[in-house]
């Protein structure tokens, strides 16, 4: 933390998030994970719910004098929502979903202010999961980077051998888009 700028509060355990904070020179200077309730609501759609989710993280850290950056990611096929994996059967389930399909990664980014102003975007990213054989599956499952993944993977790990194509952000994927995320920052005051 410099003296010419307020503390920056990280309402995430994410080491991806934490990390690709500091890579665009933005280290947080604490983490704070903020617990809500992540169930999709009755008719909400992927883009609504990882807005909601950014949105009610940030509200439910209160830090004075901090800005306080939020963020969810929300992995879909069509309208259906995938789980953030948390069993290996579950994480099956979505590799076999996503395997030779094209699905949408939504991140969205809140942060708020010292003064109490807040802004959010939603980064949103077009992919293309190759065919997935039954030996790539049971693989993957084994390497356990599944867990705790929306969707069932992570792309910057094995899984990111298994997409043909992406169309928009590839840190929106990991889960932070750094180039929104330094948008809002920068648009709200804080200091590089």
């Amino acid at each position: 933390m410099t003296a010419s700028r307020a503390p920056l509060v990280l309402a995430s355990a994410s080491p991806r998030r934490q990390a690709l904070l500091t890579r665009i020179g933005a280290p947080p200077d604490q983490i704070a994970p903020a617990d809500i309730d992540e169930s999709p609501l009755a008719g909400e759609t992927p883009r609504e719910h990882a807005g909601r989710l950014a949105r009610g993280k940030l509200d439910a850290r209160d830090h004075p004098g901090c800005y306080v950056l939020a963020s969810d990611t929300v992995v879909a096929v069509g309208r259906r929502i995938l789980p953030k994996t948390l069993a290996r059967a579950e994480a099956e389930l979505c590799l076999r979903l996503l395997s030779g399909r094209n699905h949408k990664v939504f991140t969205a980014v809140a942060v708020r202010a010292p003064d109490g102003r807040a802004a959010s975007k939603l980064s949103e990213t077009r992919l293309k999961m190759k065919p997935l054989s039954e030996a790539e599956i049971a693989s993957y499952l084994d390497s356990g980077e599944w867990q705790g993944k929306a969707g069932g993977y992570g792309i910057q790990g094995r899984a990111g051998a298994f997409i043909v194509s992406l169309t928009g952000s590839y840190t929106g994927v990991v889960g932070l888009p750094v180039y929104e995320t330094r948008q809002l920052l920068t648009g709200l005051g804080y200091r590089f």
